[in-house]
């Protein structure tokens, strides 16, 4: 698989898939965004800068895109992937925690909570045994050494 073909895959399918969670629904919920509070929008970039740098190392390194009927070809285990099994999904809950101080919504908050539940069962019932089938050995070792949600300290 080509890696540029799979980077113009990853700009298309990235900010569709995770924009409707991070943004649509968001700004859906609530008045237009406003810059009322920099420090969220110092929050939003951090999230941001986490998801978009996960969606590119799964185009670079794995030949895919975030999107699971579009998953990485090869295991992803680089980068932010050293510290902690999930960056990509905690870069979007520190996104919606950003958005949810600068909107000044609960709402926002109560839907990251529920995303974060779901995308919890989604990992441990779907993902992590289909990553398991695919990638076998390698992915147990990975995850024998590296946490589901809690970074680790030094890189694996």
């Amino acid at each position: 698989m080509n890696r540029t073909f799979a980077l113009i895959r990853t700009l298309i399918v990235a900010p569709l898939f995770v924009g409707t969670f991070t943004l649509l629904i968001p700004e859906l919920m609530s008045l237009p965004m406003r810059i009322v509070h920099p420090e969220a929008w110092v929050i939003i970039a951090i999230g941001g800068s986490i998801a978009g740098w996960c969606a590119l190392a799964f185009a670079w390194r794995g030949y895919g895109t975030p999107a699971p009927f579009d998953p990485p070809r090869r295991l992803v285990v680089s980068g932010l992937y050293r510290f902690v099994r999930n960056p990509m999904y905690a870069g979007m809950g520190i996104l919606l925690v950003g958005e949810a101080w600068l909107m000044w919504r609960m709402e926002i908050v109560y839907m990251t909570l529920i995303c974060f539940a779901a995308v919890s069962a989604f990992i441990v019932f779907y993902e992590e045994p289909v990553l398991r089938t695919k990638f076998g050995d390698d992915y147990i070792e990975y995850c024998r050494n590296v946490r589901r949600w809690i970074p680790r300290l030094t890189p694996w």
